[in-house]
């Protein structure tokens, strides 16, 4: 089935798309041709393509009609619509073919439709002719403005920028028809942001129309606006902000604000003080603000140093100042920007300067010695008193203070409050060659300030020590040695010190040249050998040759020194060797020490022995005195297993004889040492008539009166027989604590050393008590 199809509108304009149909259509209609021509077509079916109007507020509103050639309108046929969109947004009326749109139409969201149309006979409910696709196309209309969608726009452009410079481009999007018309063609125009800035109006670069200074306005709102349909009336707009800042460049140099800073600083600060600050200002920022201080002329005795952080200048002293060398300082200081690229080297021509005055305050400054140290010289064996040298201080300040000096621990040396250093002791050069001395300065009107200088004394030698053998010769000669042999080379020392090389002179003393069995011969090198005299020697005759030799040195004046070389004759081997000789004597001499090492070893191990024997009996003796802390001193009570008679029993002891001397123990006040001795001695005489208990008695005080251990507390004792009672009292523990607190012990302490212990104990524990 051919058949063509309707287009109502495009952008308002009535419009009837040609096709070739089968069937004729119902009405014609001229229209103008896309191409400029005007023609005649019939209005019947379109098949292929159909064209709406987007956004038309109506509903139900006619798109077109569908009609079949053989539709002879006897309403025989019904039509129907399938597809995407069919039933919901577009509906055909089943009787005249007649197509509608039931909602509203947005090209951006879906521009084209395929549907397909049928026609069925209502009678016999088959298809007339075979099904049809064809397609709707939802035609394009200005209804979406510009929009900006990379908002929001920022932008940052170094300042001082020259015209032209490039700072940002903005674009917009209109979700209209490019091809359609120009919907969809923008013009960018600028609404805020003159003079400083312009746009292109079809890119929408912007660009900078004028330099600009950070210092004076660091950032600027620019107001952009796009127009589709470039512009036209009719046309739809958007607009978007963009902040462009400022980025600072150094085109300002650094500026003191004060043309004159004054400081002052005491002359006692030592050098690295700080003593002021110094600031410039710059209106740049960053990198651009940071700055160096200078001092023009380059200042010994002052410097300035930057403050990374804060960029102040802090004047530091180099070195020290004296107030009465100079009492102010007046310099010029600069400052300049630490980092300038060259293209701005136009703004930093001259430095920014200021003046810095520093005035010097007085303090009370110690001593100063005129030199760092002294050196002086003298030589040995002065005499007391001799002069030694003199060291000088001053003090530096206006009102010029006397000096004292002192000298700190010296036994040799002394110092007057002159400075002058004497010798107080004889000086040898060979004990000390060097003497370091301390000497103090003090101030006599303010002793606090004091101050310290080295004095170093070199002891110039003379003379005075003779030559001497450099070691202890042992010389051995054959008995059958024969005249002239070699039997020992000499050497000699020297203790002095000598300007020139020492050299020394050695021969017999006068009595030895003339008798002497020996003869010496100077070898002229410091060394010199003895050499027989004779032919063959007596080990029984003379077994030892003592010989003298004087040595002389080259000092002046010479001295000369005798010493004795001891020559031992020797039973030498059949090779003429000593060796056996020296060996022997070294044995003896080994034996001999190996003796006193032995008997050393021995006294030392009986005087330790000795020790540990004197510890071992006083830790005896207090484990003996105090067996048990706890244990408390009183009588002790025996028991006996034999049961007496009772008082029928009259064989044991006489009872009556008991009685008799019995006495009644009455307490008495223990007032006077002799009084306990006639008592004691009284105690010896009670008891019975035996000379076998009394010598008993007798043995154990003898051993009690020569033990020098013996406690001075209650100990065993064995009696065969009870006492009479004693005119002094009980002397046990055993119910006296109730009048022991009234009593004084004092007495004990003149009974003698036994009853020293004992007196200590009571009278202490008495005193605690208290």
């Amino acid at each position: 089935m051919n058949c063509c199809f309707l287009l109502p509108f495009i952008l308002g304009i009535p419009l009837i798309w040609p096709c070739f149909t089968a069937t004729e259509i119902s009405t014609t209609e001229e229209v103008e041709h896309p191409m400029g021509s005007h023609f005649r077509v019939k209005r019947g079916w379109m098949w292929n393509q159909f064209f709406v109007p987007e956004e038309r507020n109506e509903t139900n509103y006619h798109i077109g009609q569908l009609r079949s050639d053989l539709d002879n309108g006897n309403n025989s046929f019904q039509y129907k619509l399938l597809g995407a969109g069919a039933g919901s947004i577009f509906v055909i009326d089943e009787r005249t073919g007649d197509i509608y749109a039931v909602q509203k139409l947005d090209r951006e969201e879906r521009s084209l439709y395929t549907l397909r149309a049928q026609v069925i006979d209502s009678t016999t409910g088959r298809a007339v002719e075979p099904e049809s696709e064809f397609v709707i196309r939802v035609s394009d209309i200005n209804d979406n403005e510009p929009k900006f969608l990379d908002e929001p726009y920022e932008a940052i452009v170094p300042e001082m920028s020259p015209e032209g410079t490039l700072v940002i481009q903005v674009t917009a999007n209109d979700a209209d028809d490019p091809s359609s018309g120009n919907n969809a063609r923008l013009l960018y125009s600028l609404l805020q942001g003159q003079p400083y800035f312009s746009i292109e109006p079809t890119t929408g670069v912007i660009r900078i129309s004028t330099k600009m200074d950070r210092e004076l306005q660091d950032e600027y709102w620019v107001i952009i606006q796009a127009k589709d349909m470039i512009g036209l009336p009719g046309a739809l707009s958007g607009t978007t902000s963009v902040l462009i800042k400022l980025s600072d460049v150094n085109d300002n140099k650094p500026i003191f604000k004060d043309r004159l800073y004054r400081f002052t600083v005491s002359e006692s600060a030592p050098a690295g003080t700080s003593i002021g600050k110094i600031m410039a200002y710059d209106n740049d920022i960053g990198e651009n603000a940071e700055m160096d201080y200078s001092i023009e002329d380059d200042s010994q005795t002052f410097d300035i140093i930057t403050n990374n952080k804060t960029q102040e200048g802090i004047v530091i002293l180099k070195k020290r100042v004296d107030f009465e060398h100079q009492n102010q300082y007046r310099f010029r200081a600069n400052v300049k920007n630490r980092h300038v690229d060259e293209k701005l080297m136009e703004y930093h021509v001259e430095a920014s300067t200021t003046f810095i005055r520093v005035q010097v305050e007085d303090e009370d400054e110690p001593p100063v010695f005129l030199v760092p140290y002294y050196l002086f010289e003298i030589f040995e064996e002065s005499p007391h008193g001799s002069f030694v040298g003199m060291v000088s201080a001053i003090d530096p300040d206006q009102r010029k203070s006397p000096i004292r000096y002192s000298m700190t621990r010296s036994k040799v040396f002394s110092i007057d409050d002159n400075g002058t250093i004497v010798t107080t002791n004889p000086l040898d050069r060979e004990i000390s060659a060097w003497y370091n001395l301390s000497i103090t300065a003090t101030e006599k009107y303010n002793v606090q300030q004091t101050s310290a200088v080295p004095v170093y004394v070199q002891v110039l030698n003379i003379n005075d020590h003779a030559p001497e053998f450099s070691e202890y010769y042992d010389t051995y000669v054959c008995e059958n040695a024969g005249s002239g042999q070699v039997i020992q080379t000499i050497s000699a020392v020297d203790r002095d010190e000598s300007s020139e090389d020492h050299h020394f002179y050695f021969h017999l003393s006068g009595e030895d040249t003339k008798n002497s069995s020996f003869i010496i011969i100077d070898n002229e090198d410091n060394t010199a050998v003895i050499l027989t005299n004779r032919t063959g020697f007596s080990l029984q005759e003379e077994p030892v040759f003592y010989i003298s030799v004087l040595i002389a040195d080259n000092g002046i004046p010479s001295l000369t020194s005798t010493n004795t070389l001891t020559i031992h004759i020797c039973d030498c081997d059949d090779h003429g060797s000593t060796q056996a000789c020296r060996n022997k004597d070294l044995m003896l001499a080994m034996g001999f020490r190996t003796e006193v090492i032995l008997a050393v070893l021995i006294s030392v191990m009986i005087i330790f022995g000795f020790i540990f024997l004197i510890l071992g009996l006083k830790q005896r003796r207090k484990q003996t005195l105090f067996p048990e802390k706890s244990e408390d001193f009183r009588e002790n009570i025996f028991s006996y297993d034999d049961e007496g008679g009772g008082e029928a029993d009259t064989e044991a002891f006489d009872i009556a004889e008991l009685r008799s001397r019995a006495v009644l123990r009455e307490r008495r006040p223990r007032g006077a040492a002799g009084d306990i001795r006639s008592l004691y001695r009284q105690s010896l005489q009670v008891g019975p008539d035996s000379a076998v208990f009394r010598k008993f008695i007798l043995e154990k005080l003898e051993e009690a009166n020569t033990d020098p251990c013996a406690p001075p507390f209650d100990a065993l004792q064995t009696y065969a027989f009870e006492g009479t009672g004693s005119p002094a009292g009980s002397l046990s523990s055993l119910g006296s604590a109730a009048s022991d607190q009234d009593e004084n012990y004092d007495y004990l302490n003149e009974l003698g050393p036994r009853f020293k212990r004992l007196a200590c104990m009571f009278g202490s524990a008495m005193q605690s008590n208290n």
